[in-house]
């Protein structure tokens, strides 16, 4: 099963799950199971399912065919060439590739000045007003190519602006691009590009993010920093004939060279195999030269020889448009998209289900405590009816009487129960003002006035690693706080139970190890940056600005996540609290109602006690209701590809939604 067919049904898989999850808040919301907590959860798991992209990098320095190998995985069904791949330098700027209901078809450039300003990429992509904006047509190929030939556009500029722009450095001239008859230089046009299309793989939730050379990459710390890390798969593409380059082993050392945990992310493609294709050679002959590249490459690159896959883009596109399945087969283009399928999408799904299975089993946790003090109440209820039997009314008056003190009883102890609050409160303040942005500023300040401190920046991996080990302090006592607020909820809520009859359970405390884990990523990232090339370009005070900003963008995203799956662990522990508040005084009113009917109709007993039963009996079904629900969920099979479509045509255009 090629890529296409495998994105095809992990789609499907996302869409059953979102109206599964649908159908599941529906029946909540139908039967009052639908508190804050398990509205929490709930939209933790759809925002999860629904927002979960695939990124796919492809890197390559210029002319390896890296926008012809997109085009022959993804963009066939064209029947032409979608991404620029032309002879020469084609894609001159970051392409990202992606699919937004909320945004027409559409091909987005950021100007290469915005270079000259501090923002952020993530910053600019709020600021739409600054990007250059061009309509697409996806179902007129013609138009969407030509429109989107517009990132290899360039403008020449003087050195001084070079320089400025970050594609000029004197001190290291022979990095330098050569300058015209005149003097000037070519730099690219743009300085990011987003184009958003209703392709069916985008609109599953694909993203492919298309990268320029060494010299465009290494002046763009964002991307190297913050995008790149965070693609699922990066896609080396080198040329078959010339094995591992001087220039391509710069990029794979200084910007892809993943952690020993990451390594099954990258591949790496040895493209063109075509030009070793020689008919004085035999064809045994021209797969042992392919098989000793493949080996070279590897042993070079410190991978897999299987994670080293040679092919022609540029015979795999031909076939497929062609439909010739034996020059397909040739090209080799189907063992990439078998391994982007089976590798790249197989762990995002397994990753993808497993969250999926904790959040599941946690929302099935939270109802199945309501129903289960619902349930209690309904057998108190039943006992206490059942012991009126045969009683005369003076008993009957006195139970009535009981339960109005205890009901009084009850609503005097507000305070106890506000107290626990109030402390609970008091800590969570605490807690949510360790993973505040202003903290986080606060911590990092030191590293940033590092950065912005002109000339070369001695020391500057010492402070990232004194800013990162304070990061992972204010985590480290994150955690040791929730666990305190989680033990101080035990104790109390174990009190309460005890006090008055609740059955309250603390939901599991949140586990922020996994954005140390975060940390620990971007940290790695950011020194592998530091190497000596990088170091002269941070000397330079713009350069280094936008490095900083960069960071302080991605250490946000982590903590308010952190931030996030704390605010849910609080909804739910005071939304059992709240519920089984709101039961008890509806049950107090139950209670007095049924001895009322009993003492003004001699029936009202009998009566009382089947209602009771029935009740009793809906909970039951309702209990193997959500066990049903929550199991259909829980299943990790992905269901069967509903359409045999061959590849090549689920890759035609479609009419955007």
């Amino acid at each position: 099963m090629d890529f296409n067919q495998e994105f095809d049904q992990h789609g499907a898989w996302r869409r059953q799950f979102a109206q599964r999850l649908k159908q599941l808040s529906e029946w909540l919301t139908e039967h009052e199971l639908m508190d804050a907590g398990v509205l929490a959860r709930l939209d933790q798991l759809q925002s999860q399912v629904k927002a979960d992209k695939v990124m796919v990098a492809f890197v390559a320095e210029f002319s390896r065919g890296k926008s012809e190998l997109i085009n022959a995985v993804f963009f066939a069904g064209y029947g032409r060439r979608i991404m620029p791949a032309s002879a020469g330098r084609t894609t001159m700027c970051p392409t990202e590739l992606g699919y937004d209901a909320d945004v027409a078809p559409c091909l987005r450039l950021l100007p290469i000045e915005t270079r000259l300003q501090p923002q952020s990429l993530l910053e600019w992509r709020s600021a739409p007003q600054e990007w250059e904006r061009i309509d697409l047509d996806v179902n007129d190929p013609a138009q969407l190519a030509q429109a989107i030939e517009k990132v290899a556009e360039v403008v020449r500029v003087d050195q001084a602006q070079a320089r400025a722009l970050g594609f000029w450095h004197d001190e290291t001239p022979e990095d330098n691009p050569l300058p015209g008859p005149d003097g000037l230089i070519e730099v690219p046009r743009w300085r990011h590009a987003l184009i958003n299309m209703a392709h069916p793989l985008l609109k599953q939730g694909l993203v492919i993010l298309d990268t320029p050379g060494l010299n465009a990459i290494g002046a763009e710390p964002e991307l190297t920093v913050s995008l790149l890390p965070q693609a699922h798969a990066v896609v080396f593409i080198l040329a078959a004939d010339a094995g591992v380059s001087k220039s391509d082993l710069t990029i794979w050392r200084e910007h892809l060279a993943p952690a020993a945990e990451r390594i099954d992310s990258r591949l790496v493609v040895l493209n063109k195999i075509d030009t070793l294709w020689d008919d004085l050679s035999t064809p045994e002959y021209i797969a042992a030269q392919i098989q000793r590249q493949r080996e070279s490459s590897a042993r070079v690159l410190g991978l897999s020889e299987d994670q080293v896959i040679a092919v022609s883009a540029q015979k795999g596109l031909l076939a497929k448009v062609q439909q010739d399945p034996e020059r397909l087969a040739a090209s080799r283009l189907p063992e990439l998209e078998q391994a982007l399928g089976e590798g790249l999408l197989g762990r995002r799904k397994r990753i993808l289900q497993g969250v999926v299975s904790d959040g599941i089993q946690e929302l099935q946790r939270e109802t199945g405590r309501m129903l289960h003090a619902q349930e209690r109440e309904l057998v108190e209820q039943l006992q206490e009816l059942e012991g009126l039997r045969g009683k005369n009314a003076t008993v009957i008056r006195q139970m009535r009487l009981r339960i109005e003190q205890e009901q009084a009883e009850f609503d005097s102890s507000g305070a106890r129960i506000q107290a626990v609050r109030s402390v609970h409160l008091k800590l969570l303040r605490e807690l949510f003002g360790l993973l505040s942005t202003t903290t986080l500023k606060t911590e990092v300040a030191q590293l940033a006035e590092a950065l912005k401190k002109p000339g070369i920046k001695f020391g500057v991996k010492k402070t990232y690693g004194e800013s990162f080990d304070r990061l992972r302090d204010v985590l480290q006592r994150s955690q040791k706080m929730g666990e305190d607020i989680q033990t101080m909820l035990v104790n109390s809520f174990k009190s309460l139970n005890v006090e008055f009859g609740f059955s309250l359970q603390p939901p599991a405390a949140p586990d922020l190890k996994r954005y140390r884990d975060d940390l620990a990523l971007i940290e790695r990232n950011h020194v592998q940056y530091l190497g000596l090339t990088n170091a002269l370009k941070l000397a330079q005070p713009e350069f280094a600005e936008r490095l900083a900003r960069a960071l302080m963008s991605r250490l946000k995203a982590v903590f308010d996540a952190a931030l996030v799956e704390v605010e849910a662990w609080n909804k739910s522990a005071a939304a059992q609290l709240d519920g089984q508040l709101r039961e008890r005084r509806r049950n107090f009113t139950r209670r007095i109602e049924a001895v009322t009917r009993i003492q003004t109709a001699a029936s009202g007993l009998d009566d009382r006690i089947g209602e009771l039963t029935q009740t009793s009996a809906a909970l039951s079904a309702t209990q193997v209701r959500l066990a049903e629900l929550c199991a259909q969920l829980l299943d990790d099979t992905v269901p069967e590809a509903t359409s045999t479509t061959p590849a090549a045509e689920a890759e035609a255009p479609e009419q955007p939604a």
